[in-house]
């Protein structure tokens, strides 16, 4: 049996996540208060209680998705036992579960972390005026085959690129929103079955994340890294990494790169991992892995039930 441990990313949100675990286990609610003593913000009474539109703001949906997935993993360590350097031979996550996954790698404190994402998110959300950029989802096309439909899209003045590699048939596109919208309109005609518009404020992991990108090259600079004590796959290069400087770098370079998930998975397939569990808010990432791969047990875990399942079965 060969593990390896998923963090979500934006878009698993939702009001309510964690509150059943911090009701259940003291090192959760202490994940909590660490938080938000960080960022000087109730952020957990805004996951609790919402409202729903505040918590998916990026500025709040980045660090509050990775202090519950910090809460799953403190549980499992202080509550049962668990470490998870013994126990997973990769950790991945997807966009900002990234930074989660770096987090439970031993790369950054607890703190630090949150203070990154409400940095990112931060970053992120001024880098384009809201309403000039956005994302959509195109389903029933390849990495490969979505290239020609971008082509289609951009132009001198609008920015089109694929900026999700998801899973077989799943390739998030990102850009100026004329362009995203152009896409909407023609992608049947490249062979898509249909697009769905992220509700998302800004059009992330493309060019024109630059500035944010800019600002997180230097917020690393004050932020003290350890090696990963368990492999970190990386979004921008589908392959693990230990070394904590090129993991900032990559960190860096994920703000305006491509998340190469499908690469990511189909990598962690080919060295053998039986077992995949998502750690945190939702079921997004164990759901696509479930689609393509048959063969690896996977499964999300975020309440109380689940982490107890989790442990017995480590």
């Amino acid at each position: 049996m060969k593990n390896a441990f998923v963090f979500p990313g934006q878009g698993s949100q939702f009001v309510g996540m964690g509150k059943d675990i911090a009701d259940n286990f003291a090192s959760a609610r202490e994940v909590f208060q660490e938080v938000d003593d960080t960022l000087n913000q109730n952020l957990f009474a805004l996951m609790t209680n919402g409202p729903d539109y505040e918590l998916t703001m990026t500025i709040n949906a980045q660090p509050a998705l990775m202090a519950v997935s910090m809460a799953v993993v403190r549980v499992l360590e202080k509550e049962f036992g668990i470490n998870l350097q013994e126990k997973a031979t990769f950790v991945a996550g997807h966009s900002l579960g990234e930074y989660s996954a770096a987090c439970a790698a031993g790369v950054f404190s607890l703190s630090d972390t949150a203070g990154l994402l409400r940095t990112r998110g931060d970053a992120m959300q001024k880098a384009v005026p809201l309403g000039v950029g956005g994302m959509v989802a195109v389903m029933g096309m390849s990495f490969n085959d979505v290239q020609a439909l971008v082509e289609a899209c951009e132009d001198k003045d609008n920015i089109c690129v694929a900026a999700n590699d998801n899973a077989e048939g799943q390739v998030v596109l990102s850009g100026h929103m004329t362009a995203i919208d152009k896409a909407v309109e023609i992608a049947a005609e490249f062979g898509a079955k249909r697009c769905i518009k992220l509700p998302v404020s800004a059009p992330f992991h493309s060019p024109l994340m630059n500035p944010a990108a800019e600002v997180m090259a230097r917020t690393f600079m004050k932020i003290q890294a350890q090696d990963a004590q368990i492999p970190l796959i990386s979004n921008v290069l589908a392959y693990p990494i230990t070394d904590s400087k090129e993991i900032i770098k990559r960190l860096v370079e994920q703000v305006t790169g491509s998340v190469r998930w499908r690469e990511t998975i189909a990598y962690m397939h080919n060295e053998n991992i039986t077992d995949i569990y998502e750690l945190g808010a939702g079921k997004v990432l164990s759901g696509m892995i479930k689609r393509g791969y048959k063969d690896i047990n996977t499964s999300s875990v975020c309440s109380p039930a689940e982490i107890e399942e989790l442990a017995n079965n480590l």
